[in-house]
């Protein structure tokens, strides 16, 4: 007689290293007697991969687990799981406020976690399953860990707490991994990790993401390689050649200065002064020409006054960022910024990140206004109503602006000629030229 597999469903909440770690977990789960499904309805088991980095994501977090508890004791499914960040930083009080989810995992081993959750599910870990994974949104990118945790001391962030410190993943398990995305169809590969510019410190005392990106760039099937994640402090001077002069590394950089006053900066225990990533940003947009520069702003951090303020949207507005992200400071525990009075108002953060945001809309919209009748290269993603919607190297997916395509047979993981005829703050309209 045969036995029905086990039907797990893995919830990934939070960013796209999480969404990484579920896939790698999925892979190894099929190997056994379990089946993967989308339905929670038809799981008899759910896992679910939390975030714990800012209160909104941890809130969501808390919900989701709080749901599954309520549907196992329904009778609905049988075990709930939990992993992930929240997890590994809140785990003895998760336990004791949540006794009803079955086991609880961690976040700052990857194989520990995976292999305590297959051997929870009567599944053997395979060594030569290293680098497969269920590929579980677009197969036409995929994003690449190349490392985990981080060794930086940011007065406002919590990861080295949840994730530990910063290790490296061998050269050789990142290509693999590369070389099987590709199979599966993936023609770009978007890299993370949470400090990459830190990859190859670790083990042989020099930064060598440039290594590993050229390496990257002999992938058979791969066509853009795009950087996420680049600390500005001991930026390595090699990876600005190898975005220039290697081809298929896209003109692009997500570079997250988090504030330029010498103030807040040195509160905020970055490693570098206003100068220098000034510097260092102009170097960039002087020595690649028509790199696409991505930030992340931290507005209302203890130390930040009205002057403090004025200084980074004074710089917003001069140095003119190709696309942007602010959030606002909220105190995390066990950092050293909890300890510092969280001086502005609520209110006060929240129409700080409005100003920003306002000023970055208004960037983004002449920018998008001087690519009329240009033509571009887009990198067709999907479908809808009547456009095709894709993206240029110009933008990181989920998080940057997208071009919507008229034309006839244009398919999903191709690239095409557009010519660009009309605009909107954050998006392009265009055609396929003939």
């Amino acid at each position: 007689m045969k036995i029905r597999k086990d039907r797990v469903k893995i919830i990934t909440l939070g960013c796209s290293k999480n969404l990484v770690d579920s896939e790698h977990i999925m892979a190894h789960l099929k190997t056994g007697n379990v089946e993967i499904v989308e339905d929670e309805k038809k799981a008899d088991t759910v896992i679910i991969n939390t975030c714990g980095f800012i209160s909104s994501a941890k809130e969501e977090s808390v919900n989701t687990i709080l749901s599954a508890v309520e549907n196992k004791e329904k009778g609905r499914i049988k075990n709930v799981f939990v992993a992930g960040c929240l997890s590994e930083r809140y785990m003895k009080d998760l336990e004791k406020e949540i006794p009803e989810v079955d086991r609880y995992f961690g976040a700052t081993n990857e194989k520990k976690t995976v292999m305590g959750i297959l051997n929870t599910l009567g599944v053997d870990y395979r060594k030569n399953l290293i680098g497969e994974r269920v590929v579980t949104e677009s197969k036409h990118y995929a994003y690449l860990k190349i490392s985990e945790g981080c060794d930086n001391p940011c007065s406002f962030c919590a990861i080295p707490i949840m994730r530990g410190g910063h290790v490296s993943v061998p050269l050789k398990n990142i290509i693999t991994e590369a070389e099987k995305l590709a199979e599966k169809g993936a023609k770009e590969l978007v890299i993370i990790g949470q400090d990459t510019t830190y990859w190859g410190l670790d083990r042989n005392g020099k930064r060598e993401v440039a290594k590993v990106l050229n390496k990257l760039s002999e992938v058979d099937g791969i066509k853009w390689i795009r950087l996420m994640y680049a600390y500005p402090s001991r930026f390595p001077d090699d990876l600005i050649e190898t975005i220039r002069d290697n081809e298929k590394i896209c003109k692009y950089i997500d570079i997250p200065v988090q504030h330029v006053s010498d103030k807040v900066l040195k509160t905020m225990r970055r490693g570098i002064t206003k100068h220098r990533q000034a510097e260092l940003l102009e170097r960039l947009r002087k020595e690649i020409p028509g790199i696409a520069i991505r930030t992340t702003l931290l507005v209302g951090h203890p130390g930040e006054g009205e002057e403090e303020f004025d200084e980074l949207l004074h710089f917003v507005k001069e140095f003119r960022f190709d696309r942007l992200g602010v959030f606002t400071y909220s105190e995390e525990e066990g950092t050293s910024a909890a300890s510092l009075k969280d001086s502005v108002p609520h209110k006060e953060k929240n129409l700080r990140q409005k100003k920003i945001l306002d000023a970055q809309r208004k960037i983004s919209e002449e920018n998008n206004r001087a690519m009329l009748g240009k033509n571009i290269e887009v990198l067709i993603e999907r479908k809808e109503n009547d456009y095709y919607i894709g993206r240029t190297y110009r933008d990181a997916p989920e998080i940057d602006q997208e071009v919507y395509v008229t034309g006839r047979g244009l398919k999903a993981g191709e690239f095409y000629e557009v010519r660009v005829n009309d605009f909107e703050e954050f998006d392009l309209f265009g055609e396929k030229v003939k």
